[in-house]
């Protein structure tokens, strides 16, 4: 029995969307904070004079907002991911459930 549901809904087309819906979103949102991340690694990495320049007369230098931009960045991204499951991927799942267990 658990085999012929396991097998109902791997072969259900919503569940084929679902899973391709979720992959390329996941992997999008992965690239954007690889981007993001990585690249505040190579300016640490590579451009220290850049980082250090002082915004103001204060010891604020440009590194400070630019490293909170990567967390804030972080939790955007998460719940942009959160939110979309939340709706579209719930609403998906809830299609393949109702379908496979008539």
């Amino acid at each position: 029995m658990q085999d012929d549901l396991i097998q109902r809904v791997i072969s259900h087309p919503k569940y084929q969307e679902l899973k391709a819906k979720r992959s390329s979103f996941g992997w999008t949102l992965t690239w954007a904070m690889m981007i993001v991340y990585y690249g505040f690694i190579v300016l640490v990495a590579f451009n220290k004079q850049f980082l250090a320049t002082k915004l103001g007369a204060g010891v604020m230098t440009i590194g400070i907002p630019i490293g909170f931009g990567v967390i804030v960045f972080t939790v955007l991204i998460t719940a942009i991911y959160v939110r979309r499951a939340n709706s579209e991927y719930d609403d998906l799942t809830a299609e393949i459930t109702k379908a496979v267990l008539k």
